[in-house]
């Protein structure tokens, strides 16, 4: 079964009362690196922005990801998946989406991080058509570990 098909999994608009599940996968996920409810709670409402989840068919969530998208330029602020939800297309199904969005906003150059030391995000942001632009180095704290940053413009998007 496709990722797009697989049975009672649907992606919607985050609401605020997305919250609480949104940040029990942050900081499940980010650990030392998460976002504070109250930063993730001020980003769901924030201007520019659109966050989509990854929904089961009870209604739980398993999954999130936010873009910025300022004129022609966007960013992924964040995506996470719960540990039951990888391996299943399901992070490449939201990334594609968020993507959509950017594209739907007039976004041309879609920006975003990825920890030096995650091979499997920074290959599937490859494969969707971004390249590593720069480094910075000890970027994401307390661990000290060096984000890349990687462009995409929409033109060359896979």
């Amino acid at each position: 079964m496709s990722a797009d098909a697989e049975a009672g999994l649907r992606l919607r608009p985050a609401t605020s009362d997305d919250l609480d599940a949104i940040w029990a996968i942050e900081s499940a996920v980010f650990t030392t690196e998460a976002w504070s409810l109250e930063a993730m709670r001020e980003e769901l409402g924030a201007e520019h922005r659109s966050y989509l989840v990854l929904e089961d068919e009870a209604g739980g969530i398993l999954g999130y990801g936010g873009l910025l998208a300022v004129g022609t330029e966007g960013d992924i602020q964040t995506i996470a998946l719960a540990p039951a939800a990888r391996g299943r297309g399901q992070g490449r199904r939201l990334m594609n989406a968020l993507l959509d969005a950017a594209a739907e906003r007039g976004v041309r150059e879609v920006f975003l991080e990825v920890r030096a030391d995650n091979p499997v995000a920074r290959s599937l942001y490859a494969s969707l058509g971004f390249t590593e632009i720069g480094v910075r180095p000890g970027y994401y704290q307390p661990e000290g570990v060096d984000a890349v940053v990687m462009q995409l413009r929409m033109g060359e998007r896979r």
